[in-house]
């Protein structure tokens, strides 16, 4: 999917007009959607889909292409018992499979896709890890152990650069990027750590026992809590749930910048626009020229978090997923005239 986002420094906006047009009544499962704009509920917590119970607490996601169809997989943020499951779409948009592709891993937070097809999907414990998943279900996932091992939340690969971008999910997290020593192939490499002045340094043990990766460098930037991650157009996006902060990274600058609050997760379709969950149970689009507007508002769900955004490889459906606690989850479908 090639993303046209120019979204650097400055403010936003919020107002002005949508480029959807306003949101109309809730639907029976409460989304409340521009005009043209349909949803639904794919999967329950607990419940049957294509003869798999879907997980509880789904968390992060993303969408592969599988032919004339395509495949989301969500993670669980469940302890001891988390991972992540996929979902295969036929090319009419009804679900011909659904399956594991992780199991028996630890808080399956967030993560992020690689250009060449996998899902890394984040532990949140302690001493967490990465896990490097097959999202068509014929490889077993492998641990990347190169990756670090803290309170992994989101990963996002720059393709130009070659690196991957991570959060930490601490109160004084850092933000990081691992280098791989081959660009596709995650088993080595360099764990580097974002420093004053846009400076990037090696973290000298990313798997150490005893001092966590976010203490080994002294000049570390730290973070109240990473959270969602994006990269799209020369721009690294990443959220912090301490300060609800959306933050821009400009990988050709090295600078970054704070540019709004109230935002948790964070994806961009294909025109470039921004999709956004609040700390609400509402998702907004930020358009390339900073405008901020209403997208998607879900109601009776009260307390929810709105989680794992990711657009169809065509950019035609939007997944994402309502959570309640650790057992409550619900994984919806938008779709509709979404701008190319």
């Amino acid at each position: 999917m090639s993303h046209k986002t120019l979204l650097r420094t400055g403010p936003l906006w919020r107002g002005g007009t949508s480029p959807y047009g306003p949101l109309g009544l809730p639907d029976a499962d409460g989304l409340a959607l521009p005009s043209g704009f349909t949803g639904r509920v794919v999967a329950r917590s607990g419940h049957k889909v294509a003869g798999l119970t879907w997980h509880a607490a789904p968390d992060g996601g993303a969408c592969f292409p599988d032919g004339a169809g395509w495949i989301y997989v969500s993670n669980s943020e469940l302890p001891l018992l988390g991972g992540a499951s996929a979902l295969r779409f036929r090319p009419d948009g009804t679900i011909g499979d659904a399956y594991r592709i992780l199991s028996g891993t630890d808080l399956n937070c967030a993560g992020g896709a690689t250009p060449w097809h996998t899902w890394l999907s984040c532990e949140l414990g302690d001493r967490g890890r990465v896990f490097e998943c097959d999202p068509y279900g014929a490889r077993a996932a492998r641990p990347r152990l190169s990756m670090g091992r803290f309170r992994h939340e989101a990963a996002a690969c720059d393709t130009e650069r070659h690196v991957i971008y991570m959060t930490e999910d601490e109160p004084d997290g850092c933000f990081y990027r691992f280098r791989p020593g081959d660009w596709g192939d995650l088993t080595e490499g360099t764990l580097e750590v974002l420093c004053a002045a846009g400076r990037w340094e090696a973290v000298p043990s990313p798997a150490a026992l005893f001092t966590a990766a976010r203490h080994q460098v002294d000049d570390a930037r730290h973070f109240d809590g990473g959270d969602g991650c994006h990269y799209a157009g020369g721009v690294c996006y990443f959220t912090t749930k301490g300060d609800t902060a959306l933050w821009a990274y400009d990988t050709q600058s090295a600078t970054l910048d704070r540019l709004c609050e109230g935002v948790r997760a964070i994806t961009a379709a294909p025109s470039g626009d921004l999709y956004v969950a609040r700390e609400t149970t509402e998702i907004d689009v930020i358009t390339p020229d900073r405008a901020v507007t209403p997208f998607l508002r879900l109601e009776g769900h009260a307390g929810a978090e709105l989680t794992g955004l990711a657009f169809s490889p065509g950019g035609e459906r939007l997944y994402l997923s309502a959570r309640r606690g650790r057992t409550e989850g619900r994984t919806f479908e938008v779709a509709g005239p979404f701008r190319a």
